[in-house]
């Protein structure tokens, strides 16, 4: 086992055995700089609390433990997903910037890490016909400003969008709530997510291969996708849902965003103007300043 990879496993064998929340676990390996100086019991630089957080932590991981890891990143592999941990040169650039990264994501497709044209896409599952063609109609401005699309891979808002990117020639990723190895989940989606791949996007995940759908992983699942995108766009969803909740994440994560929201019904309004009011220049900078 190669170098990288024998970090990748301790980076996984620590997230195994992690008891809070992987935020943390992603905190104390990227302030190391090294899972496997961490379980060598090497010195490393942390504050006193994440001193001891990191010997508790490395305590629980056994040489079985690398080696089940190993494994697994070897099953994967072979699947065609591979393995990108917060160690890693090609881990995304902008969730770099958020408090509560996960310490890896697992990618099936293409991922530009250094890409910083992105928005997110999100809303209901029960879309009318009026959201449906709202959202199709930003994500094609977005694919024609050369912005990629990101979305949950969802029913409704969501598939709109990221079939809407495909057929206008963009770049979309999919960030999912379930593993990547899972079955894709909306059944009726499995189509749409080859198409993202065989288009020159992404299928990523946050969780263990095969974890299936949990109504707690979607919660989680849009805190990267928010930290991923510049920004967030919500389209007919009520202020309780999990697409509803996800117009606040920017206001939770260490970097500054803005997200635009379009609550329940929708007027019509042109992604020609939505991008347009989006300069990637100095207007970008405006909203995030």
């Amino acid at each position: 086992m190669d170098e990288p990879m024998r970090e990748q496993a301790a980076v996984l064998a620590l997230v195994r055995v992690s008891r809070g929340e992987w935020y943390q676990t992603a905190d104390v390996i990227s302030e190391a700089g090294s899972a496997l100086r961490l379980l060598r019991g090497e010195p490393v630089i942390l504050p006193a609390e994440r001193q001891q957080y990191a010997r508790e932590l490395a305590a629980r991981v056994s040489p079985a433990d690398v080696s089940q890891a190993q494994t697994l990143i070897e099953h994967v592999t072979a699947q065609g997903a591979r393995l990108i941990t917060v160690l890693d040169e090609d881990y995304p650039e902008n969730l770099k910037l958020i408090f509560n990264r996960p310490p890896f994501v697992w990618v099936r497709g293409q991922l530009e890490p250094r890409s910083l044209r992105a928005i997110a896409v999100v809303g209901t599952r029960q879309a009318t016909g009026e959201g449906c063609a709202t959202a199709a109609r930003l994500a094609r401005g977005l694919a024609q400003a050369r912005v990629t699309v990101l979305s949950g891979l969802a029913r409704g808002i969501d598939t709109a969008a990221q079939a809407a990117t495909i057929e206008a020639g963009g770049r979309t990723v999919a960030v999912v709530g379930t593993g990547i190895l899972a079955p894709v989940y909306p059944a009726e989606n499995g189509d749409l997510a080859e198409r993202i791949v065989e288009s020159g996007g992404a299928i990523v995940s946050q969780f263990w291969p095969q974890a299936p759908p949990r109504k707690v992983n979607f919660p989680r699942r849009n805190i990267v996708m928010s930290g991923m995108a510049a920004g967030t766009v919500v389209i007919e969803a009520a202020a309780t849902s999990v697409s509803g909740r996800n117009r606040r994440l920017p206001c939770s994560r260490a970097r500054s965003g803005r997200a635009g929201t379009r609550p329940g019904p929708v007027s019509p309004w042109s992604a020609t103007s939505a991008t347009s009011s989006m300069s990637w220049s100095r207007s970008s900078r405006r909203r995030t300043s």
